[in-house]
C-alpha cells in the first residue's frame, strides 16, 4: 500500500480521538485532568490500562525477542501478576485512605519534604526515560513505513505526533484518556489479533500444528532453569513482581487513572482484571513472536529482534493488514504516550510546583501554569526521541527495563521503607541516599563479572536499588517511641506515621 493512503488513514484514526477528546473534555478544570473527579468507570479504566501497560513496545519488542529468548520474557508476566496483589490490596488502601491526587504525597506525610520531592522526582525522571524510549520506536516504525516514502524528516514525524497528542490531552487529561486508552486498547488487540490470523494462514498450520512446530524448535520454551543465566525463572519472576509494583503500583500515571476510580473497591478490580487479562494479552503476543520466526524466513525477511513484525506485515501481507497494523501500532503508541505526559503534568505542577498549595493562585492561573508545563514536557519529550535516534538500541524492551531498575529502585525502597517500619528518617538526607543506590547499582553491573564470576545480573538490579535505598534509610533513621502495638497498627494502615515522632 502506498505511504500517501496509509497516512490518510492514520489522520482518519487520529480526527477519531479528536472527536472523544472534544466530547470528554467539555467543562474541565483541574481536578478533571488531574484524577478525573474521581468518578471514571473502572471497567473502562482496566480495559484501557491493558494498553497503557503494552505500549509500542511491546507491541514490536515482545514478539522480536522470541527469536532469541523463546517465550522467556511470561516469567516476568507471572512475577507481575503476583505484583498486581500486592497493588490492589497494600498500596491501593493507602493512596485512598489518604485521599491523594499525587501517591508521592504518601512520602510527605510519611517521612517530610525531601522525601516527597525526591519521589516525585524519580518519577519524573523514569516515566520521561521510559515513555520517550516507547515513542521513539514507533516513531521510527512509521517513519520508515510511511513518512520516509513522503520525504519527511524523523524530527518533523515526531513534533506532528506530539502536537497530536497535545490537542487532545490539553484539556481533559485523565478524564480524556480513560476513553481514548479505551478505544486504543480495543483498536490495538484486533490488530494483534488480525496479524496472528494472517501469518498463520500463510503457513498453512493450524493452532496446534503450530505449536508443535515451535516446541519442536525450542521456541515456547517458558522457564530457564540455569541458576547463572539473567533469565533463571526465580529470577525473572521476583523480578517481575517489584517490576509491577513499582512501574505500576509507584507510577502516578498508573495511579492516575486507578484514582479516578470512585470507590477503593471498584479500583481494586480494576487492578485484578488489568492482571488477568495481562496474562492472555502477552501470551498472544509471544505466540505471535514464535510465528513470525518460522514464517519470516519462508519470505526472505531476514530481519531479527524489533525489525521482524513490521518488516513481515508491510512487505508480505495484504494492504488492508498493514493499515491495520499501523492503527494498531498507532494505539498502543498513544496510551503510553499520553497518559505519560499527562501523569508528569500531573506530577511537576503537584509536587514540584505545590500549585494545589498556593493561596496566591487562583483555578485560572493554576489552569495557565499547568498548561504551560504540558506544552514544556512535550519539548522535552521530541529532544529525548532525538537523542533515542541517536543512539538506536537494537532491543527498546531490553533497554527499558535496564532504565526502570535504576530509576524506580529508590521509590520501590523509599515506599517499603515508610510502609513496613516506623522508623523517623532524616529526612534532609533522603535525596543523596536515593541518588547513591543507583550509581552504586551501575558499578554493580558494570563489574558484575569481576563481583560474581558466572552469575548474570539482570533484572534483579531493581531489587537490588530499592534494597540499597532501604539500607540507606534505615542508617539516617532512628527507632520511633511508638510501642510495639503501634508498630503493628502502623504497618497494618500503610505506616502513615507523622514528622513529629522521635
Amino acid at each position: 500500500m502506498s505511504p500517501t493512503l496509509l497516512f490518510c488513514f492514520v489522520i482518519a484514526y487520529f480526527a477519531l480521538l479528536l472527536g472523544v477528546a472534544w466530547l470528554t473534555s467539555r467543562n474541565t478544570d483541574n481536578e478533571s485532568f488531574f484524577i478525573g473527579n474521581r468518578k471514571s468507570n473502572w471497567m473502562l479504566v482496566a480495559f484501557g490500562m491493558v494498553g497503557t501497560s503494552l505500549s509500542g513496545v511491546t507491541f514490536i519488542s515482545v514478539p522480536g525477542a522470541v527469536g532469541a529468548g523463546a517465550f522467556t520474557y511470561f516469567q516476568i508476566v507471572i512475577g507481575q501478576l503476583l505484583g498486581y496483589f500486592v497493588i490492589a490490596f497494600v498500596l491501593l488502601p493507602i493512596y485512598y485512605r489518604l485521599n491523594l491526587t499525587s501517591i508521592y504525597h504518601y512520602l510527605d506525610t510519611r517521612m517530610g519534604r525531601h522525601a516527597y520531592k525526591t519521589g516525585a522526582g524519580f518519577f519524573v525522571l523514569s516515566r520521561t526515560l521510559g515513555a520517550t524510549a516507547r515513542l521513539y520506536l514507533v516513531v521510527k516504525i512509521l517513519q520508515d513505513a510511511i513518512l520516509d516514502g513522503l520525504h519527511v524528516p524523523f524530527w518533523v514525524t515526531a513534533l506532528v505526533i506530539l502536537v497530536m497528542i497535545l490537542l487532545y490531552t490539553y484539556e481533559g487529561g485523565v478524564k480524556t484518556i480513560v476513553w481514548t486508552d479505551t478505544l486504543q486498547t480495543a483498536c490495538m488487540l484486533a490488530g494483534l489479533v488480525i496479524c496472528v490470523s494472517y501469518v498463520l494462514e500463510g503457513l498453512h498450520l493450524s493452532i496446534g500444528e503450530s505449536l508443535a512446530q515451535l516446541n519442536e524448535r525450542g521456541l515456547s520454551t517458558i522457564f530457564s532453569t540455569d541458576i547463572n543465566s539473567s533469565k533463571f525463572f526465580v529470577k525473572q519472576i521476583l523480578a517481575g513482581v517489584f517490576i509491577a509494583i513499582a512501574m505500576t503500583g509507584l507510577d502516578q500515571e498508573m495511579m492516575q487513572k486507578n484514582i479516578s476510580v470512585k470507590t477503593l473497591v471498584d479500583s481494586q478490580k480494576n487492578i485484578i482484571t488489568l492482571s488477568i487479562i495481562m496474562l492472555g494479552v502477552v501470551l498472544l503476543f509471544l505466540y505471535l513472536g514464535g510465528l513470525l520466526t518460522l514464517y519470516a524466513p519462508t519470505v526472505g525477511v531476514l530481519e531479527t529482534g524489533d525489525k521482524i513484525f513490521p518488516a513481515v506485515v508491510l512487505r508480505h501481507l495484504p494492504a488492508m493488514v498493514q493499515v491495520i497494523f499501523v492503527i494498531a501500532l498507532i494505539s498502543a503508541l498513544f496510551p503510553s504516550a499520553d497518559g505519560a505526559i499527562t501523569a508528569l503534568t500531573s506530577s511537576f505542577c503537584i509536587d514540584i510546583l505545590g500549585i494545589n498549595r498556593r493561596s496566591d493562585l487562583n483555578e485560572a492561573q493554576r489552569k495557565n501554569v499547568r498548561h504551560r508545563v504540558h506544552i514544556g514536557f512535550a519539548a522535552l519529550f521530541l529532544l529525548l526521541v532525538m537523542g533515542f535516534k541517536w543512539a538506536d538500541n537494537p532491543s527498546m524492551i531490553g533497554l527499558i527495563l535496564k532504565l526502570a531498575g535504576y530509576t524506580y529502585g529508590p521509590l520501590l525502597g523509599l515506599f517499603a521503607f515508610g510502609i513496613l517500619t516506623r522508623r523517623v528518617v532524616r529526612d534532609r538526607l533522603v535525596p543523596f541516599i536515593a541518588i547513591a543506590a543507583p550509581i552504586i547499582c551501575f558499578f554493580i553491573d558494570k563489574y558484575q563479572r569481576v563481583l560474581f564470576g558466572n552469575y548474570e545480573v539482570g533484572l534483579e538490579l531493581l531489587i537490588i536499588n530499592g534494597a540499597l535505598t532501604f539500607a540507606g534509610l534505615w542508617m539516617v533513621s532512628s527507632e520511633s517511641r511508638v510501642g510495639k502495638a503501634s508498630r503493628a497498627h502502623a504497618i497494618a494502615d500503610g505506616g502513615h506515621a507523622t514528622r513529629g515522632l522521635s
